[in-house]
């Protein structure tokens, strides 16, 4: 095929396999034309045959009072070009000399009809009307009309007949009848030649289709993330390589039931709740870390992405799921956080002595005041240090399983924690004199450990002061429902992007350049935090004008009533 389609420069503007396509095609025209022709001779003579054949019989067995002899001459006659369309070789005689067949049939129906003074026989010219007239076009209607201009007055004269309505009546009818059916080959012809060109175009959009079927085919396959194609009844309609590829590896011996957990590796994931699962519910979610394998075995990681598709009506027409392996870059950030981990805890002991011996030199009264106030400098650059080894110390443990197992909640007022933190930061806030306004602050129980909660909302204090414009405002809430609780911080500041928002609760993630300082851990501590509760925290940020945090835990212990809850 490669070789076929070389150009051939024999052939201006054209190539050896469109010379050979068109060769084949003529070909095939040719041979089925040839086919239709012997086929349309054969049917249109066994039709005649059978008429004149149940005439004859009628004759045979019953009166006659015309010319036998020259009845059943034009009987032998309609035989014998009968048995002769059956061994003339069609393909190899010119299309005009098949009008003999018809013409000859004319002559012996001209037999028939003078053999006896009934003019019934004379619509038996019918047949070879409508053939003359819809194989040979307007020349064939001519011919019939010529044929009848001669043979009608012949028939009349031969068989002594006078001019009457029957007389004249069968000739206008045949007339009638080849215009008629010329008129319905052309019509029919049309329509033949229209769905020729609509088969043609058809599979020159069939071809076209298979071929970037083949190419976005061969183009998933290539890539080295699973692709799959929802339809809107859940079923896949498309898979590439990729993902059956990770399909096999995520599966234990082909066993459907692989453990799978969420993104820390340690809480078992429900069956309901598998990125398949929720992309055939009709759910888009983007970045589900899924690990699979039992937790003494190999394991697994994948990121999976679900997106919704609509169609032209704009219903649901399914989704597409892209899935990528990432386990060996959550090992290596695990690898990372251990490091980190281990140094942060190696910092953290010398820096306390630092801070313990700076506390002791500033509190010295020989110490003069110019070398105090660079003591203070020093020590609170220390305390700050502290705070960032005890924060990297915090995200390096704060997988919800860790957080969890270190959590002491009891039912507590939030309105206390909340006030609490307001009152510590207000120094800082006055200084960029930013307002913490505290009206919106109801008593509102929650379960909770009450460290783990003030941590929680200190960060997010924190960040309403350093990413809020001098002059702003902080508002504080809280409420409850007696079921869940919620907190509140909403600033007044430059908002935060679509693309930060995404990342925003990742490890180390920090925004622009335009943003303060900072680990880049203070969310993603203070969202594992209220998830170990059993809560939620979410975002909604406006550029330009301000973020909303609201955070969404328990009012009381797993299991109980509001009757059962317990104030303190």
């Amino acid at each position: 095929m490669a070789l076929l389609a070389r150009e051939d420069p024999s052939v201006p503007g054209g190539t050896r396999t469109a010379r050979i396509r068109a060769a084949r095609a003529a070909w095939l025209r040719e041979d089925v034309e040839d086919r239709t022709r012997g086929r349309s001779a054969i049917l249109n003579q066994l039709l005649l045959l059978t008429v004149v054949f149940v005439l004859g019989a009628f004759i045979v067995l019953g009166p006659f009072e015309g010319d036998r002899v020259l009845f059943f001459s034009g009987v032998v006659a309609v035989f014998a070009l009968t048995g002769l369309t059956f061994v003339i070789p069609w393909s190899r005689i010119p299309f005009g000399w098949v009008a003999l067949i018809p013409a000859l049939d004319g002559l012996a129906i001209y037999l028939l009809v003078t053999s006896q003074s009934e003019v019934g026989l004379g619509l038996l010219w019918i047949f070879p009307t409508i053939w003359l007239s819809t194989g040979f076009g307007l020349l064939g209607v001519y011919g019939v009309i010529t044929a009848i201009a001669v043979l009608a007055p012949l028939t009349s004269l031969s068989r002594g007949l006078t001019a009457g309505y029957v007389t004249i009546l069968v000739p206008i009818v045949l007339v009638a009848l080849a215009i008629t059916s010329h008129l319905t080959s052309r019509r029919y012809d049309a329509q033949q030649v229209l769905l020729g060109k609509q088969g043609e175009l058809l599979r020159t959009v069939l071809e076209r289709t298979r071929r970037q079927e083949q190419e976005v085919t061969e183009v998933l396959d290539a890539v080295d993330f699973g692709v799959i194609r929802i339809a809107a009844d859940g079923a896949v309609s498309v898979s590439n390589d990729a993902h059956a590829r990770l399909q096999r590896a995520v599966s234990s011996d082909g066993d459907d039931e692989t453990p799978a957990y969420r993104d820390d590796g340690v809480t078992p994931l429900p069956r309901t709740e598998l990125p398949f699962e929720r992309a055939r519910r009709g759910e888009a979610f983007a970045g589900q870390v899924v690990w699979f394998g039992a937790a003494d075995g190999p394991r697994q990681a994948l990121s999976v992405t679900a997106r919704r598709l609509v169609d032209s009506e704009g219903t649901d027409a399914g989704a597409v799921v892209v899935s990528r392996d990432v386990t060996s870059e959550l090992t290596a950030l695990r690898a990372r956080d251990e490091l980190v981990a281990s140094v942060s805890h190696e910092l953290r002991t010398p820096l306390t002595s630092i801070l313990g011996f700076l506390d002791l030199a500033i509190e010295d009264d020989e110490v003069p005041e110019r070398v105090r106030r660079n003591l203070e400098v020093a020590g609170r650059n220390a305390e700050r240090l502290l705070g960032i080894v005890g924060d990297i110390l915090a995200a390096s443990s704060s997988s919800s399983a860790a957080v969890e197992a270190s959590l002491a909640p009891r039912a507590l007022d939030v309105s206390d924690i909340v006030h609490a933190a307001a009152e510590a930061l207000e120094p800082r806030a006055a200084e960029r004199a930013i307002t913490l306004d505290v009206d919106g602050i109801e008593e509102a129980t929650v379960w909770a450990d009450p460290l783990r909660l003030r941590q929680v909302v200190d960060n997010l204090l924190s960040n309403g002061i350093a990413y809020n414009r001098d002059g702003g405002t902080v508002y504080l809430g809280t409420t409850t429902d007696g079921d869940h609780t919620w907190i509140l911080v909403r600033d007044t500041g430059r908002g935060i992007t679509e693309a930060d928002r995404t990342r925003l609760f990742q490890r180390y993630f920090r925004g622009g350049e335009e943003r303060p300082g900072g680990t880049g851990l203070g969310l993603a501590i203070t969202r594992d935090i209220v998830r170990a509760h059993g809560g939620e925290i979410a975002l909604r940020s406006t550029v330009g004008v301000g973020s909303t945090f609201i955070v969404k835990l328990p009012s009381r212990a797993p299991g109980t009533t509001p009757d059962e809850r317990i104030t303190g």
